[in-house]
C-alpha cells in the first residue's frame, strides 16, 4: 500500500488530499449562510465599487465559480484597492459584524467575497480555508488578510487583518475598562457573572465536542482515528500527572508521524519512553507540581511576559480560541496567579458577546495583568487601585502577540504555507499535535466546570462534602443542550445573554 494511503481505511491521506477534503467547517458555515440573511451592506459603496465584474454578468459568474485548476490562481476578480479603502471595507463588512464565532465569520466572507463580489471561486476559497484550518490563529482573521494581500499586496494583507480585528479589540479594550472601574463585586453583577461561567463551561464542552469530530477522525469517512483519539487520551492523562503540556504535544506530533510512516517500533518505544523518564523524576525528584503544565513565561505580568505570552498562544491556537485557552491559563491563572480563575471564565464570557475572534480574550487578560501587576488580592476583588496606563499596555501586547503569528503566517505568502502543509511529514506532526490538543482542551472545560457550578467544600450535619451549586448545574444543562439544539451564528450571543439574565433571578439573594 502506498505510504500515503490510510493505514485503517485505504482512504488517500496526502497532505495534498487532505486540504480538499478537510474543509467540513466551511461546509457548515456554508449551510449557515444559506440559513440566514445576508447584513446590508450600509457602511459601504456599492458592490460594483469592490468588484471589477458585476455578479449580473452570467458568463462570468459561470466562470468564476467553475471547479478547475486555473480558478485556483485566477485573480481577475480581485478589486486593486488604496490601503485606506480596503482598511475600512473589511472594517465596515466584518469587523464590525463578526458574530458567531469563526463559522459565522467565514460565512460572511463567503457569502461577500465569493457570491456576491467573486473575488475569487468558491473552490479556490475551499482550497485557502483548509490551509488556515490546519495553522496556527483565526481562520476569518488569516482570511481577511489573504484576500487583502489579493488586493494590495502585503500592506493589504496588513491593513485588511487590522480592519478586521480593530472594532472587537476596542469593545475589549473598554469591557475590560468598565470591568476595573464599576463595582464588579455588586450584588447584580456577581449573579450575571455566576451564570455566565456555567454558560462559558458549557460552550467550552460544546466546541470541544466539535472540534474532535473535526479532528479526531478521517476526513474522507468521517470515522474515527484511534491513534488521534489515543494521543487525546494520553494528553488528558499526562496533564492528570502534571507532565508539561507542551511535552505532550511535540511527543504526540512525532509519535503520529512516525505511525503514518509505519514506524511502529520507534514511536512505541517513544511512548513507552515518556512514561519511563516520567517515572525517574517522580523517583529522584518527587511528583510534579500542577504549575510544571506550564512553560514559566509569564510568571509576573510584565510587558515582555504578556507578550510572549500572547505569541505562544497565537501560536498554538490550532482550530481557534479554545486552544488557546489553556495555555493562557497554565501561565496566567495556575502558574503566575496574578489573574483569578473566576475572572478568566468572566472575560471569556465577555468575548462570547462581542462581534471579535474568541481569541480577543486575551486583550482583556492582558489587561488586567498589567493594571494590577500581579496582585491577586486586587485582582480578586474587581475594581480597586490600579494602573490604567500598565492595563492599556498589557492589553496592546499580548492582543499583539496573539495576532502577530498569523499576520506573518499569512503575509510571508500563501503559496510558501500551502506548500508547507503538503510536506507529508509537517502534516502528520500537524494532525498529531491536534490530536493531543483535544485532550488539553477537555482538561481545560473541566477545570473550567469545576469552577461553574462548584463551591468551596462544605460540611453538611451529616458530615458530607457539598461541592456542586444546584442552579449553576441547571443553567450549565440548559446551555449545554442549547448548544447542541441550536446551529445559527448568534447562538453563542442568545446563550450568553439568557444566561446573564437568569442569574438575576437564581443568585441575586445567593452571592
Amino acid at each position: 500500500m502506498p505510504p500515503d494511503v490510510d493505514i485503517i481505511t485505504g482512504v488517500d491521506r496526502s497532505p495534498s488530499s487532505q486540504l480538499t477534503q478537510r474543509p467540513t467547517e466551511l461546509e457548515r458555515a456554508a449551510s449557515i449562510s444559506s440559513k440566514t440573511p445576508s447584513i446590508p451592506n450600509q457602511h459601504t459603496r456599492p458592490i460594483s465599487t469592490y468588484s471589477r465584474h458585476s455578479s449580473s454578468t452570467g458568463s462570468r459568474t459561470t466562470d468564476r465559480n467553475h471547479v478547475d485548476d486555473d480558478s485556483l490562481e485566477d485573480n481577475s476578480g480581485v478589486p486593486k484597492l488604496s490601503l485606506w479603502r480596503l482598511f475600512w471595507f473589511f472594517l465596515t463588512e466584518f469587523g464590525i459584524h463578526a458574530w458567531g464565532g469563526s463559522v459565522g465569520q467565514i460565512a460572511l466572507m463567503k457569502e461577500k467575497l465569493v457570491v456576491q463580489d467573486q473575488w475569487v471561486s468558491l473552490q479556490r476559497f475551499q482550497r485557502v480555508f483548509a490551509v488556515y484550518q490546519i495553522l496556527p490563529g483565526p481562520e476569518a482573521a488569516e482570511m481577511c488578510m489573504f484576500f487583502g494581500c489579493l488586493s494590495a499586496g502585503r500592506w493589504g494583507g496588513a491593513v485588511a487583518g487590522m480592519g478586521f480585528i480593530l472594532p472587537g479589540f476596542l469593545l475589549m479594550l473598554t469591557a475590560s475598562v468598565l470591568y476595573v472601574t464599576v463595582d464588579v463585586q455588586n450584588v447584580y453583577i456577581q449573579a450575571s457573572f455566576k451564570a455566565l461561567r456555567a454558560v462559558v463551561a458549557a460552550m467550552i464542552f460544546r466546541a470541544t465536542h466539535s472540534l474532535a469530530d473535526h479532528v479526531l477522525t478521517y476526513p474522507k469517512t468521517g470515522k474515527p482515528n484511534p491513534y488521534l483519539i489515543a494521543s487525546a487520551i494520553f494528553t488528558v492523562i499526562n496533564s492528570a500527572l502534571h507532565i508539561n503540556i507542551f511535552i505532550s504535544l511535540f511527543l504526540y506530533g512525532i509519535i503520529y508521524t512516525l505511525i503514518t510512516r509505519r514506524w511502529y517500533f520507534p514511536a512505541i518505544l517513544i511512548f513507552i519512553l515518556q512514561y519511563v523518564v516520567f517515572g525517574l523524576y517522580v523517583h529522584f525528584k518527587s511528583f510534579p507540581s500542577e504549575v510544571s503544565l506550564a512553560l514559566g513565561i509569564a510568571p509576573e505580568p510584565t510587558i515582555p511576559s504578556l507578550l510572549a505570552l500572547g505569541l505562544v498562544a497565537g501560536s498554538l491556537s490550532f482550530g481557534g480560541a479554545y486552544t488557546a485557552f489553556p495555555f493562557v491559563q497554565a501561565e496566567a491563572v495556575l502558574l503566575g496567579k496574578w489573574i483569578p480563575l473566576s475572572t478568566f471564565i468572566e472575560g471569556i464570557a465577555i468575548g462570547q458577546i462581542l462581534p471579535a475572534p474568541l481569541v480577543i480574550f486575551v486583550t482583556f487578560v492582558g489587561f488586567q495583568g498589567g493594571y494590577y501587576g500581579g496582585n491577586l488580592e486586587e485582582a480578586s476583588k474587581g475594581g480597586g487601585e490600579g494602573n490604567i496606563g500598565m492595563g492599556f499596555a498589557g492589553s496592546a501586547v499580548m492582543t499583539v502577540g496573539m495576532f502577530l503569528p498569523c499576520f506573518l503566517f499569512t503575509i510571508m505568502g500563501h503559496t510558501v504555507l500551502e506548500k508547507l502543509v503538503r510536506n507529508k511529514f509537517l502534516a502528520a506532526f500537524f494532525e498529531g499535535l491536534c490530536g493531543a490538543v483535544i485532550g488539553v482542551i477537555a482538561i481545560t472545560a473541566f477545570s473550567i466546570l469545576k469552577q461553574a457550578v462548584g463551591e468551596p467544600p462544605s460540611k453538611d450535619p451529616d458530615g458530607h462534602s457539598v461541592v456542586f451549586q444546584g442552579p449553576a448545574t441547571v443553567i450549565f444543562g440548559m446551555a449545554l443542550a442549547a448548544a447542541y439544539r441550536f446551529d445559527h451564528k448568534y447562538t453563542s450571543l442568545l446563550i450568553v445573554i439568557c444566561g446573564a439574565v437568569a442569574g438575576q433571578f437564581l443568585f441575586v439573594d445567593k452571592v
